[in-house]
């Protein structure tokens, strides 16, 4: 079994390098515009309760039925959300997150091994249904930090969270043979659902 794990597309927040998080913000007219129909046509596409996934998916599976998992949200970066780092160089909260290597927890927010867990039992519980059910492919289309997680603790070859972090409407294949036995997913290769990208 094939296990895409996809990126929605750009919105503003993107563009202004905003923390999203849990906030409900929409694709962007530009990252709606630069959107293009995927190469593979899956019945079923696994979304996040935040629209601009489910934006993305309908431009990129617009025959797919779209399953939203509430497990499969942003991280909540709670007051940091709406702000990005200039906005807060001189925020003392935010500044001493940054100084923890973003592990603390966010004021009114998650904390990252928390957010981790969270993704990681969701995406789990994901696999294990879809090779249960002998499913050829799984699509997940979420978030940055959804990626990172589950790509952290689930895919070979190794490498640390924030090196997962994929562009919007793109992501990660992955091989999921030895995923009964030893719970791993092998990286086949990466791809990018926008006009002019290749697959």
């Amino acid at each position: 079994m094939l296990v895409y794990l996809l990126r929605h597309g750009l919105t503003e927040y993107n563009a202004e390098k905003r923390y999203q998080g849990q906030r409900d913000i929409p694709l962007s007219a530009q990252g709606r515009a630069q959107l293009r129909r995927a190469d593979i046509e899956p019945q079923v596409v696994y979304v996040s309760t935040l629209q601009r996934t489910q934006q993305t998916a309908r431009v990129l599976f617009p025959c797919a039925k779209l399953v939203a998992v509430d497990g499969l949200k942003e991280m909540n970066f709670g007051s940091f959300e709406g702000r990005n780092y200039i906005e807060m160089e001189h925020d003392p909260d935010y500044l001493a997150w940054v100084a923890a290597n973003c592990e603390s927890q966010c004021p009114d927010g998650e904390r990252k091994d928390e957010f981790s867990q969270r993704i990681c039992a969701t995406f789990a519980a994901l696999v294990d249904k879809a090779l249960a059910d002998g499913e050829p492919m799984l699509v997940i289309l979420a978030h940055g930090g959804t990626q990172m997680a589950a790509m952290e603790r689930f895919a070979l070859p190794h490498r640390d969270y924030y090196d997962w972090c994929g562009p919007n409407a793109g992501g990660f294949v992955l091989d999921a043979r030895d995923w009964a036995e030893k719970r791993v997913l092998h990286l086949v290769k990466t791809v990018q659902y926008t006009k002019g990208a290749e697959c």
